[in-house]
């Protein structure tokens, strides 16, 4: 079964699902096998690691479905973004902080310009900036997002507003066909997903982290910058990451201002680490990680979620 709407018009896919670009999971054997799947395959390039990329780029050069590649705005630089364009994505998407120092290298390599918002103020520059596609990010989502987000449901109707007639994808809490329905109904041409596709047989995550995904409950997110602090990573304040539970979080918690100022607590983090007391990344997972309960081939999740999806749509019309 298939839904067409703008999005899989423009960039030739069968289902408007997207694979989120989880950097740690989303990998060459997990993009491929959602483009192969009909949906749209997206390499998690991050902060745009150099050795990353000549691993998990050549994995794609067989692919002959469109698939993209997403990077940190905020992180990656120049080169990583031309040596993505090499291997010829039908996409690039741009996430958190400014994207438009690669924009007009991306549009002229002739593939679509991907932007993400978290908020209005990012959703309008992307509309000036001419993006092809404005993926919605709600505050359920796993991961990173903006500190002071709107949840999906409100926010994905204001920015499918707000950039008509470009095709928008929602993102954050969307697990299943129903979810992917819902974005629809909004307004929306698609879907962006991540957590749910972190549990699944091609993704890159440790073992570990699939298992906290398939056992967590979304009452058990918080979002929070606690484990960035504690890593010493160099996120932008504007962003908290929604996690699952972590020590840190529990001994932490409230007093970020304290931990930051403290080398001895960052040591004692990375100590734990080291010794195997915590794990060595933490669990980004959504708010609807309820709803994931196995580890399917992803081409085969992608098909469910496209059939569930119609059939969302089909039960929602006879109501």
């Amino acid at each position: 079964m298939e839904l067409s709407t703008a999005f899989t018009e423009l960039l030739g896919v069968r289902h408007p699902i997207v694979l989120a670009p989880m950097g740690g999971s989303a990998g060459g054997a997990l993009a491929s096998a959602v483009s192969r799947g009909g949906g749209l395959g997206m390499l998690g390039a991050g902060m745009g690691d150099r050795d990353w990329l000549a691993r998990e780029l050549p994995v794609m050069a067989g692919v002959e479905e469109p698939w993209g590649v997403g990077f940190l705005s905020w992180a990656t630089g120049a080169g990583a973004v031309e040596q993505a364009l090499e291997y010829g994505p039908r996409a690039v998407m741009l996430s958190f902080g400014d994207p438009s120092p690669f924009v007009e290298r991306v549009r002229a390599a002739g593939a679509a310009v991907i932007i993400q918002a978290t908020d209005l103020e990012e959703a309008r520059q992307a509309v000036d900036l001419g993006a092809d596609i404005i993926v919605a990010q709600g505050t359920e989502s796993g991961g990173h997002g903006a500190r002071r987000g709107r949840s999906t449901l409100p926010f994905v109707p204001v920015v499918v507003d707000l950039a008509a007639p470009v095709p928008v994808l929602a993102a954050g809490g969307i697990a299943d066909g129903r979810g992917v329905a819902a974005a629809l109904a909004l307004g929306a041409a698609g879907a962006l997903i991540g957590t749910r596709f972190q549990a699944t047989a091609e993704a890159l995550a440790d073992p570990s982290v699939t298992e906290a995904i398939v056992r967590g409950r979304g009452q058990d997110t918080e979002r929070n910058s606690v484990l960035d602090i504690a890593r010493g990573s160099r996120w932008p304040a504007k962003y908290t990451a929604r996690t699952l539970g972590h020590p840190y979080l529990d001994r932490w918690r409230g007093r970020e201002a304290e931990l930051s100022a403290s080398a001895a607590a960052q040591q004692d983090y990375r100590a734990d680490v080291a010794r195997g007391a915590v794990p060595p990344l933490p669990v980004w997972a959504g708010e609807a990680v309820d709803l994931v309960t196995d580890m399917p081939p992803a081409a085969d999740l992608v098909a469910a979620l496209a059939t569930q999806a119609v059939e969302a749509l089909a039960r929602a019309g006879r109501r």
